[in-house]
């Protein structure tokens, strides 16, 4: 479901004021741009190769590409430039902002997206990752963020606005369990509370794994204050979006997740599987056609993993 992009804009598709302008940020005239797979952004994503042999990478939008991208860049731009050295993400190098295009440009990252359906060693060295990550943003070394609660609370009331108007498709368990469900997500969104940065998107197409092994982990626009487990949580719905794992097992066996309340983590499930199938019946965003079929499925994932989790 981590599909490539059909759609995204490129390198040359970039006004030429914005490329001079990532070119006096790299102080080099750039020779080589690779368009990357994988994500949901139509903006810029591509692999650069300066002249003198620099590389980078490059992430840019305009709201004429989509609305909301360049407010999503800015977020990027202010959190990537606040990360510790010692986190496992791409630094930021410069970012250029006319008032309509922002472009990142961020140190490039010589690797691949994990392979799915999630292999072993893939999923070792993200959880892995995830777990260092958590110990090394713990406190968060970032104030000006919002909380979980704040960034996931309109999503997680998905289910009263599914209650008041339910879709024709909506899944029969979740039809006949909607007060139950609207109560589970709103103890999710009481259990997301802690001061470790976390990035709130984590899945494949947001991770970069090297020759070495070492996990990257990319794109930052959703970054927040919340608990320290709940980045491996939501990891665990992309690895069970793609399936091949006992995600129930790996909940238990896991530090981080291992002795959080089971009914503070079927919660946040609850609460994103609100976000997903609230999200999945609206038309597509500009720019972006797939993005509802990727919400779906990842809401028929989830729920029938609420459905475990209560019996």
């Amino acid at each position: 479901m981590d599909s490539p992009r059909k759609n995204r804009i490129g390198w040359d598709d970039l006004p030429g004021h914005v490329r001079s302008a990532v070119e006096d940020i790299l102080g080099d005239r750039v020779v080589e741009a690779v368009s990357q797979p994988g994500g949901y952004s139509p903006g810029t994503a591509d692999r650069i190769r300066t002249a003198t042999g620099r590389r980078a990478f490059v992430k840019a939008a305009s709201p004429a590409v989509n609305r909301d991208t360049p407010a999503m860049h800015r977020n990027e731009a202010r959190v990537s430039a606040a990360l510790p050295a010692y986190a496992p993400t791409p630094r930021l190098l410069g970012c250029h902002d006319d008032g309509e295009w922002v472009a990142l440009v961020l140190t490039d990252v010589d690797g691949r997206h994990p392979a799915t359906p999630w292999r072993p060693d893939d999923l070792d060295a993200a959880l892995g990752a995830l777990a260092a990550m958590s110990a090394t943003l713990t406190p968060s070394p970032i104030e000006q963020v919002p909380t979980a609660a704040e960034r996931l609370r309109y999503d997680f009331t998905g289910w009263r606005r599914i209650a008041a108007d339910p879709p024709d498709g909506l899944d029969p368990w979740a039809r006949a369990h909607l007060d139950e469900l609207c109560d589970l997500a709103e103890r999710g969104i009481a259990a997301l509370v802690g001061d470790t940065l976390c990035h709130l998107d984590v899945r494949a197409d947001n991770l970069l794994v090297d020759a070495a092994g070492t996990m990257t982990v990319v794109d930052w626009p959703w970054a927040c204050r919340g608990p320290a487990w709940l980045d491996t949580a939501l990891l665990l719905i992309n690895v069970r979006l793609h399936g091949g794992h006992d995600t129930e097992a790996l909940l238990r066996r896991l530090p981080l997740t291992a002795d959080v309340d089971p009914v503070a983590l079927t919660g946040v499930y609850a609460g994103m599987a609100a976000f997903f199938t609230d999200a999945a019946r609206r038309p597509p965003p500009p720019g972006i056609p797939t993005l509802r079929t990727f919400q779906q499925a990842q809401a028929d994932a989830v729920l029938p993993w609420i459905v475990q989790r209560l019996r």
